[in-house]
């Protein structure tokens, strides 16, 4: 029997099947993936601690690697799937494993929290990229991409701004350096300051751009920081919808009979409610699932470990898709809005998380 399509339809969820046209960029991304858990064995060896460890070396050995070859066309589906289906099911994944008494213990005023920080920090990064004499649109891609969720934001945001090609890519360039910074330097900055380690987490989710950057940050203060990283994250991600809802209806994009729908592309609309990543619903039903003690306990780290293995297979992924060279090429408008977008980003989220969780 042959399965049906609509035309124009395409599935929330991605196929996870493991074609050909992947192995390449999948075993590329393994190899890395081995040589940072070395890397990290060979830290706790010498020096008896990691300063570094696997998900924040596996980005650095990725970045280092495509400075110096530029993998083939052949390894690109390898690489794509990496990077956004294995770590999207590791998201899932990591849902089995989170408690919810991280989050009470945060209090109710964590949502409020995280929406005031996007908003934040969109109106910060506007004011600074005009400062700057960045481009509207550009500042828009920067504001969208440091205040949500970096390259995802930017992309979901480019079609309501009207960006060129060009703008997109130098933007997505750029904050993928400075996302590459922020998780480098955080794990060094929070374990200087006398905090709480979920607190720690909450700062991570509040101020690094992609998710699995988020969990590398925060993975160094435990899995109560870990939990509360990647809540606090998937709560910025939940603000992409009405962000680019927001765009789009300034933009005059939305149609009027039905505000449900937003144009993404010329002459292509979508529900709202397409805008929802299919990972974030996942994630909340596997904590909902863990709450009603459906999953084994004899489970649980095994179903962890496997989230951390995807994970750092996604970091070397996304290694191997930043060019230190197109990040120097930026101009000058740019880069000040970036840093100047995530100093008030960082320093904002550091005073917020003291206030709420440090008392």
């Amino acid at each position: 029997m042959k399965s049906i399509s609509r035309p124009g339809y395409h599935s929330p969820f991605p196929s996870i099947a493991l074609t050909n046209s992947r192995i390449p960029g999948i075993s590329l991304c393994i190899g890395i993936t081995v040589l940072a858990y070395g890397l990290e064995g060979l830290e706790r060896a010498v020096t008896g601690k990691a300063f570094l460890e696997a998900l924040n070396l596996a980005l650095v050995a990725g970045v280092v690697f495509r400075s110096f070859y530029k993998p083939a066309t052949s390894f690109q589906p390898g690489i794509k799937f990496c990077s956004k289906t294995l770590l999207n099911i590791a998201i899932v994944i990591l849902g089995t494993t989170f408690s919810l008494q991280a989050v009470l213990s945060a209090g109710p005023e964590l949502l409020l929290s995280v929406m005031g920080m996007v908003i934040f920090s969109l109106v910060f990064t506007c004011w600074a990229g005009r400062l700057n004499g960045l481009s509207p649109t550009q500042t828009l891609l920067v504001a969208c991409g440091n205040s949500i969720c970096g390259n995802s934001a930017i992309m979901a945001a480019a079609p309501a701004v009207h960006a060129r090609d060009e703008d997109v890519g130098a933007t997505i360039a750029f904050t993928a350096a400075g996302g590459l910074a922020v998780v480098l330097g955080l794990p060094f900055l929070l374990s200087c300051l006398h905090m709480p380690d979920i607190a720690k987490g909450a700062v991570a989710g509040l101020t690094v751009y992609a998710v699995p950057q988020v969990m590398a940050a925060a993975f160094p203060f435990g899995p109560a920081a870990l939990q509360m990283g990647t809540l606090v994250k998937l709560m910025r991600v939940l603000m992409l919808g009405p962000v680019c809802i927001a765009l789009s209806f300034l933009d005059g994009r939305t149609d009027r009979n039905d505000p449900t729908l937003v144009t993404t592309r010329p002459g292509q609309r979508q529900k709202l409610t397409s805008l929802v990543p299919w990972y974030i619903i996942g994630f909340m039903l596997m904590v909902i699932i863990r709450s009603f003690d459906a999953i084994p306990s004899a489970l649980i780290a095994p179903l962890s470990q496997t989230a951390t293995f995807l994970t750092i297979l996604a970091m070397a992924a996304l290694g191997l898709g930043i060019d230190i060279r197109s990040v120097f090429r930026a101009g000058r408008p740019l880069v000040l809005t970036v840093l100047m977008s995530l100093t008030g980003l960082v320093s904002t989220s550091l005073l917020l998380v003291r206030l709420l969780m440090c008392h």
